[in-house]
């Protein structure tokens, strides 16, 4: 959608709680047709809301999207779901208010879902918060917000991004209706040669056109079936492999799952990316999936030796996420 979402700024006057971005290790596309996902913050990246007097190019054209977003705000108010302080919200932006952040737009690490989770955080009204009990029909009520919120920037969204960022937490997604906090393997780097990483594609991504593409791909049989029968198939193993620590299984998932997204996701990888992409399920040195909706920004990496994979890509800037 190219919105600008947030900026680097100066001359701080206000500055709101860090909201970060997320990765969704597993589930993309397949938890539009009900397979399982699994999402974790990732810190590295990170948005504040902030009041400045500052003449920043970047703040100036945040605030005057958030000007945009809280006019659809408005609108959403009608469905009587969420209700916001649109007096404080419009006063604040009329202070100068904007997203300062560092996560990346178009990258499949939640840009916008950051600023959702901040804007929800601050303005909403009787609001849902991290420190009550969160039954699963509260995260439900957070997720249907936040997807109509997030909407602005996306043309539609399940919602789980900014849920992501709101809670910092990981999040299981078992299906549509059953979403809960999830508790994943801790990690020590010690004597650890597996890795998740980021590999940085150097191209922006834009969600819409490829959510249409898969959308358009779905009125096939042929794609609906592959679908179920293998992506999501996969997927919920990656998913509940990766929970129960068994890497054993875990690699040989991935491998598959990376080889179905090559053969039927093809235009939600670059093409410079095709050939890497194949030449790690040839080699066994890495495993490449799409992160987020593809089509550029980062592409998630799954290694068992991070260091022959840092050599096999040793032309791309490559960011660890987690270890094994």
């Amino acid at each position: 959608m190219g919105i600008q979402i947030g900026s680097k700024g100066k001359n701080t006057l206000m500055k709101g709680p860090l909201f970060y971005s997320k990765i969704l290790l597993f589930g993309e596309y397949g938890i539009i047709k009900d397979s399982k996902g699994l999402s974790i913050p990732y810190n590295f990246f990170k948005g504040a809301l902030k009041v400045s007097n500052s003449a920043d190019a970047d703040a100036i054209k945040s605030n005057k999207n958030l000007r945009d977003f809280a006019d659809y705000l408005k609108e959403i108010e009608d469905k009587e779901i969420v209700k916001f302080d649109l007096q404080k919200l419009q006063s604040d932006i009329k202070a100068g208010m904007y997203f300062d952040s560092s996560i990346p737009q178009g990258y499949g690490v939640g840009s916008s879902g950051a600023l959702v989770a901040a804007i929800y955080d601050k303005y909403a009204e009787d609001k849902i918060t991290v420190l009550e009990n969160l039954t699963r029909d509260k995260l439900l009520k957070l997720k249907e917000v936040f997807g109509l919120m997030e909407s602005f920037f996306h043309g539609s969204s399940s919602g789980l991004d900014p849920l992501n960022s709101y809670l910092s937490l990981p999040i299981l997604i078992n299906s549509k209706d059953n979403i809960e906090p999830a508790g994943i393997p801790s990690q020590s780097v010690e004597n650890k040669k597996g890795a998740v990483f980021l590999l940085d594609s150097g191209i922006v991504g834009e969600t819409a056109p490829m959510i249409s593409i898969f959308m358009e791909n779905m009125k096939q049989e042929g794609f609906r079936s592959m679908l179920k029968n293998q992506f999501v198939k996969h997927t919920d193993a990656c998913v509940d492999d990766f929970l129960k620590g068994d890497i054993k299984s875990l690699f040989s998932n991935i491998k598959q799952l990376s080889h179905v997204v090559l053969d039927n996701f093809k235009p939600m990888i670059p093409t410079q990316f095709h050939a890497l992409w194949k030449n790690g399920i040839e080699t066994n040195d890495y495993y490449l999936k799409l992160c987020g909706s593809g089509g550029g920004g980062y592409i998630l990496g799954f290694t068992q030796d991070l260091n022959k994979a840092q050599v096999a890509l040793k032309d791309y800037k490559l960011e660890v996420v987690y270890n094994f």
